[in-house]
């Protein structure tokens, strides 16, 4: 079996469009190459921004937190301060030893063996020989610093003593408290007039 092919002379009009139509799809097709670097970097900058709001919340919630807790710490050392300054400066002399040694509850370190020994060397002897009674009070108090574990406070102090059947006497003073957190209590650590 034979097949006639027919050959037929190509004319020139024929050539030129399909060379034109050829043309015109090449910058079609390098406009959508041009297309895809373009919007690849457009999405790594989104992805890029995108992690950076994350890690821009994360740390602005890990300060949120760190303030938390020194408010907090502000807040409860300022009243262990105020607290432990009215008990250590407090007494009567019939309970001298008891008030005072309950105070010593309230400190840590050096500072609780240097308070112990003058309460049991000097103030507790004298209180009971003289009949000295003292109260304290803290009609104020501010926090100078604060962390988790450690703590300056600023108290303000009004005293009146009492020696024997004489006319109270009153006294003011301002106290630098220092306190360490210790098994989630504060303690005094310093206790230096200002």
């Amino acid at each position: 079996m034979t097949v006639d092919v027919e050959e037929r002379p190509v004319e020139p009009d024929e050539t030129e469009a399909a060379e034109a139509t050829v043309v015109e799809a090449e910058p079609a097709a390098v406009q959508s190459d041009s297309r895809k670097p373009w919007a690849r970097w457009t999405g790594l900058t989104f992805a890029f921004a995108a992690m950076m709001l994350a890690v821009a919340a994360g740390y602005f919630n890990w300060q949120d937190g760190s303030v938390r807790l020194a408010q907090a710490a502000a807040t409860e050392s300022v009243r262990a301060a105020s607290d432990g300054t009215v008990a250590m400066l407090s007494y009567r002399p019939e309970t001298v030893d008891t008030e005072l040694k309950s105070a010593a509850g309230r400190l840590t370190g050096g500072f609780r063996d240097e308070y112990t020994k003058l309460v049991d060397t000097v103030v507790a002897p004298g209180a009971k020989q003289k009949h000295i009674s003292a109260v304290a009070t803290v009609p104020d108090a501010a926090s100078v610093s604060a962390t988790e574990n450690h703590a300056v406070v600023l108290v303000f102090v009004n005293q009146t003593t009492t020696i024997g059947a004489d006319a109270p006497t009153a006294s003011t003073s301002t106290v630098r408290v220092t306190l360490d957190k210790v098994h989630d209590r504060w303690l005094i650590s310093q206790f230096d007039p200002v």
